[in-house]
């Protein structure tokens, strides 16, 4: 059985900084908070000897970070293997806006619609669709199920929704900055283990 691990890199913004839609085209870095999650991280994953021998992020700064981060406190042998597939979705009009100035253009649903249900707004220039979103998540987890366990995916929470439907996970599929998820390949499937879980509270891997 192989366990794979999802992850979120953690937060972009500081206090006291404005809070905005970021997606592919807006490449911002961790700040401290977001570097410190990453460490908390690799630091519960080093007490529960789960070094990754499989490590893939995203191609932005703040996925590459996480990465780097976890990889070292983890000691972990595997090389940082930088995949587009896990690119997060442009948000095109969305990008760089806060909440209230998407609702005041969009309507007092679009954004519930997209955190709550899935639902992607319609003229806002979102891309890529999502047909090429659900077929790069199930690249993604057809090269992991051959890959070196434990094996690690470092992304955003946009392209993590589609892993979540991919993988058979049920309920809210939200992911936290610097929060984990994990499932196991058990013969031809994957077997969903837990969700959006904080580092120092992950429960014990079956």
């Amino acid at each position: 059985m192989s366990l794979l691990l999802l992850a979120r890199h953690g937060n972009t913004f500081g206090p006291g900084d404005k809070i905005v839609w970021v997606g592919a085209k807006e490449d911002l870095p961790l700040v401290k908070s977001g570097e410190a999650q990453a460490a908390l991280l690799g630091e519960s994953l080093r007490e529960r000897s789960l070094a990754p021998a499989t490590l893939v992020a995203g191609p932005l700064k703040r996925t590459r970070r996480a990465a780097e981060i976890i990889k070292a406190i983890t000691a972990s042998d595997a090389p940082i293997n930088i995949d587009k597939r896990l690119t997060e979705i442009d948000y095109g009009l969305w990008g760089g806006k806060t909440d209230e100035e998407i609702t005041a253009e969009f309507g007092p649903d679009a954004v519930a619609n997209w955190r709550d249900h899935h639902q992607r707004p319609e003229k806002a220039g979102w891309k890529p669709d999502p047909d090429t979103l659900k077929a790069n998540a199930l690249g993604v987890l057809a090269d992991m199920a051959s890959s070196e366990s434990p094996a690690m995916v470092i992304t955003s929470n946009g392209i993590l929704r589609y892993f979540h439907t991919a993988l058979g996970f049920a309920g809210d599929a939200k992911v936290k900055t610097g929060h984990v998820c994990a499932a196991r390949r058990e013969g031809e499937a994957w077997r969903p283990l837990f969700w959006n879980q904080a580092p120092d509270q992950l429960p014990e891997l079956p």
